[in-house]
């Protein structure tokens, strides 16, 4: 099982720390979170809460662009790689993203993954004059395209929403940059089964990450890709803290990965550095060890 350690609510001025912090503690990767902006008079419904509301966010909460901050991280570290969750991929031109994408994936050593959802915001579609009612399609397009581009080799495009002649973009990454597919929704789990290289969860209950779990061997199965090679990150946010009997559990069900959220759930926002490092610590002896 690999560990993923969350960045959301962590202060801007001890990202870099915590960073590196994780990589000691034995972690394997890092998660960041996207939002383009956070509108002040929102009526979309957020999906993964029974309010419909999303947890913790407040006016000051930090939404750095991913791409950024990524690179900035992987400066500082070696082997700790990073992962979005979730980028909101129809709302940008997947050109922009290949970019960015292949090239931290070529400057870090392969060290970057794209984990990316559809969006539930439409607030943030209208402001960037992107049809928020087709971002489905566009976002099976942009897949599309991002793989077709980060091949190293001259490529053509020509779909509904997108369209190049022959192109190359360098630089190219040393492996392909992995595109994992994010929400619990059926569709969402179907496009996870049907052309993910892996699947990143929203936070869950210790239930429903292991309903999911099936549901995501079913589909793979019905679209014959289950012999192909996918990662399934999954995390969980429970009243109870979680056990390496839980970790086992999520592993014998097929997660790959799983994503702690300290600094929104367990020991919250606003805390010193020392705290965090605390945490790391303690989920490095009780998970990670054990895992």
């Amino acid at each position: 099982m690999q560990f993923w350690q969350s960045s959301f609510l962590c202060e801007g001025d001890q990202l870099y720390e915590v960073a590196k912090a994780s990589e000691d503690a034995g972690f394997h990767g890092f998660t960041v979170s996207d939002h383009l902006v956070h509108p002040e008079q929102q009526d979309s419904k957020y999906l993964y809460s029974a309010d419909h509301k999303p947890p913790q966010f407040r006016d000051d909460t930090l939404w750095p662009d991913a791409w950024s901050l990524i690179g900035a991280l992987a400066a500082v570290t070696e082997k700790l790689h990073f992962c979005t969750n979730i980028y909101i991929l129809p709302l940008r031109h997947p050109l922009e993203v290949a970019k960015a994408t292949g090239s931290l994936g070529y400057f870090s050593g392969g060290r970057v993954h794209l984990g990316c959802g559809a969006g539930w915001m439409k607030e943030e579609f209208d402001m960037v004059g992107v049809d928020f009612h087709t971002r489905g399609k566009r976002y099976d397009e942009c897949i599309e395209v991002i793989r077709k581009v980060q091949s190293g080799k001259f490529v053509e495009h020509h779909g509904q929403f997108f369209n190049f002649p022959r192109i190359i973009m360098t630089p190219v990454p040393p492996t392909p940059v992995p595109i994992l597919i994010g929400g619990i929704s059926e569709p969402a789990l179907r496009r996870a089964a049907r052309t993910g290289d892996g699947w990143v969860a929203p936070g869950q209950t210790l239930d429903e990450a292991l309903a999911s779990l099936q549901t995501l061997d079913t589909l793979r199965k019905e679209y014959g890709t289950h012999n192909r090679p996918f990662n399934s990150i999954v995390a969980i946010w429970d009243s109870r803290p979680m056990t390496a009997v839980d970790v086992r559990r999520l592993e014998d069900a097929g997660a790959t990965g799983y994503t702690v959220f300290p600094f929104a759930f367990t020991i919250g926002p606003n805390t010193t550095l020392a705290q965090k490092r605390a945490e790391l610590q303690r989920v490095a002896e009780e998970l990670i060890a054990k895992a």
